[in-house]
């Protein structure tokens, strides 16, 4: 019988053996699952799992390998893979690599092998937490000692955004829209070109001064890793914007979008992961099945002193999903209408921000 040679080790003492794939260093992450059934090429290159180790909970990752046109950003940064059975010889006419050569390339532990059900379990009772992934060799006293002396990067948002503004052109645009990247994922820019939109993709601490003289039709703050606090210039820029431009914001863009009006924050026991979150669509009465990758929510009662207005829930726990500002032309949502992967109910999300644009260029 094979050995195991890698294992994973908490600050509790708790231990799960598996085997090695990908990258063989050690590493101090957050551990988190996501629940999606498809799609680890996108989840292994979404800026929002840096310093994250994910546990897939659908037992088999890599079957299909890696493509070159799937990925969300050139150089993913998530911190691990945990998964059940991994796939080393994928089976798909448009595979280039397979996973575990992708992640060897960028530094990317995995662990297989491990009972991920009785993992997701233990962090769904626990919580995200600290996690080691070590040699199999690493006592766990050892291993316990270096959690406890390693904290968890702060700085992921700076570590994922571009250094310099770029401009992403589409065929005859009609409008041109700054989006602010905090860790965006590239089918946010596909989904905004795909609507005749120009973009200025800008580093996430751009000032709102250098935003207006790009002269933008409209605003856009992106999704992105950690705890929103950890950006106030993000959340300070979009204060000095409010009620300048149409603004639409995803993910982390709609925390920061709150907390630049005075609402708060907090971190979620295990976070919402998967492309099965049912949410509802207050102004319409319907429900989306939708695509979700945070830690972070909005507190609801916070937003009472605030002119924002709650229009999206999240049916499982009944936390804020969406929220909007009409005088200002703002709105923002806590998942992922770009998908990649995921359901794509919510696309209609994007055509509402080109209505907001088109409206205040028919006022002019």
């Amino acid at each position: 019988m094979k050995k195991f040679n890698r294992k994973l080790i908490f600050e509790d003492g708790n231990e799960y053996l598996g085997y090695s794939f990908g990258d063989t260093g050690d590493k101090v992450c957050e551990i988190v699952f996501n629940t999606s059934m498809v799609g680890y090429q996108e989840i292994l290159s979404d800026p929002s799992y840096t310093y994250q180790a994910v546990v897939m909970t659908y037992p088999l990752i890599g079957n299909y390998g890696m493509a070159e046109d799937d990925y969300e950003t050139k150089h993913p940064s998530l911190g691990a893979f945990i998964v059940g059975e991994y796939n080393d010889t994928p089976s798909n006419f448009r595979s280039t690599a397979t996973l575990g050569e992708v992640m060897k390339q960028y530094g990317i532990p995995g662990i297989y092998g491990v009972d991920t059900r009785k993992l997701t379990r233990y962090i769904r009772n626990f919580g995200s937490r600290k996690v080691l992934i070590t040699d199999v060799s690493t006592t766990k006293e050892d291993g316990m000692k270096i959690l406890e002396k390693t904290d968890i990067p702060t700085d992921a948002v700076s570590k994922v955004s571009p250094k310099e503004s770029y401009h992403a052109n589409t065929q005859n645009p009609k409008f041109h829209i700054v989006a602010i990247d905090c860790g965006m994922k590239q089918n946010i820019v596909r989904s905004l070109n795909k609507r005749k939109c120009a973009v200025t993709v800008v580093p996430y601490n751009t000032t709102a001064e250098y935003i207006r003289k790009l002269s933008p039709d409209g605003v856009f703050i992106s999704n992105g890793p950690g705890d929103p606090g950890d950006v106030p210039e993000v959340i300070e820029t979009i204060r000095k914007l409010h009620g300048e431009y149409p603004t639409f914001g995803i993910c982390l863009g709609h925390q920061i979008i709150c907390l630049s009006y005075g609402a708060q924050c907090y971190k979620l026991k295990f976070g919402h992961r998967g492309g099965n979150h049912p949410v509802k669509n207050m102004q319409a009465g319907k429900i989306e099945i939708t695509s979700q990758n945070h830690s972070y929510a909005v507190d609801s009662d916070s937003l009472k002193n605030t002119p924002l207005e709650i229009t999206h829930i999240n049916l499982l726990d009944n936390t804020v999903e969406g929220v909007a500002c009409e005088k200002d032309k703002v709105f923002s949502v806590q998942y992922h209408p770009e998908s990649a992967p995921g359901p794509e109910d919510s696309g209609y999300l994007f055509d509402r921000f080109i209505e907001m644009m088109q409206e205040v260029k028919g006022d002019a």
